[in-house]
């Protein structure tokens, strides 16, 4: 089973708009609509089984709705194989009941931005939700490193990633982008012994700049093939999982750079799909064949 740990979608009525709006902001290009369409067509043109969706939420009164709509989401992933893990927001007051509800009502977990929401990964207010979260059981994902399109100030930095280890221990964390994007060598250096969890979204390969950016050179390249397999050895294989930040990476190429990579067919199996699974708990959903012919 192929899992893709870190993809976005937006409702169909604003998906257009927002695609567009933060294709301006980061100036690479999107490889789907942005909608949740959009993303089944993806997979099944790449082979990819399930996406995990991880919505932000930007403010505090948006949490609510955000995870009632990731709930209904859920009722189809036998059928979609889009699969919405819930947020959270570190202003929100009711974050303690939401995410007792959102564990109740069978959510795997939430995503937080600190970038997007303009706190520290390593603020007391974060702190507590993780804390909170590992307690009933629920992974949490986080953007790591700078973000494209609000590049400073940095607000999910390695360094501030060790000190949540340092504050909580190994609780189940994600840190996409390979632990921090355009500061892999920190992460390289950092965060090794954290047992965090790294997503691939967004770091391996060059990005691809959308129509009329100008990136130099070295800009277009993220994280390089040695550096990559460097991370496979340090990290271990099992604390990697797959990851495209769909609609901002194909599925194909991510696809085809990693299985080009010189690793043993076991340890590629679960950056793939196996480590996600075993993460999400997670079975195949329904089918790949039936989306196709639907």
């Amino acid at each position: 089973m192929i899992i893709d740990l870190h993809t976005h979608t937006f409702p169909d009525r604003i998906a257009a708009s927002a695609v567009a709006g933060l294709q301006a902001a980061c100036r690479t290009r999107a490889f789907s609509d942005g909608t949740a369409g959009g993303l089944r067509a993806s997979m099944d043109r790449s082979g990819v089984d399930c996406s995990v969706v991880l919505p932000v939420a930007t403010s505090p009164r948006q949490v609510v709705h955000i995870n009632d709509s990731a709930l209904r989401m859920n009722e189809c992933f036998p059928e979609s194989g889009l699969l919405s893990l819930g947020c959270m927001h570190p202003d929100f007051d009711g974050w303690r009941e939401e995410l007792d509800r959102i564990a109740e009502r069978g959510l795997r977990g939430i995503k937080i931005h600190p970038a997007y929401q303009a706190v520290p990964l390593d603020d007391p207010r974060y702190l507590r939700i993780l804390d909170r979260a590992a307690q009933l059981g629920l992974v949490t994902v986080t953007h790591g490193g700078v973000d494209i399109g609000l590049p400073e100030p940095v607000l999910a930095s390695p360094e501030m990633a060790c000190r949540v280890w340092r504050e909580l221990g190994s609780i189940p964390l994600v840190l996409a982008h390979m632990g921090g994007w355009r500061q892999w060598d920190r992460a390289e250096e950092l965060l090794g012994e954290t047992g965090f969890l790294l997503d691939t979204a967004f770091s391996f390969g060059p990005l691809t700049p959308a129509e009329g950016a100008d990136f130099p050179p070295e800009e277009r390249e993220m994280m390089g093939r040695a550096q990559f397999l460097r991370f496979v050895r340090t990290f271990g294989p099992r604390r990697i999982l797959f990851g495209t930040d769909s609609p901002w990476g194909d599925p194909a190429a991510d696809l085809s750079r990693l299985r080009a990579l010189p690793i043993p067919e076991e340890d590629r199996a679960a950056i793939l799909g196996g480590n996600a699974a075993r993460l999400l708990k997670l079975r195949p959903p329904a089918g790949k064949e039936e989306r196709r012919n639907s």
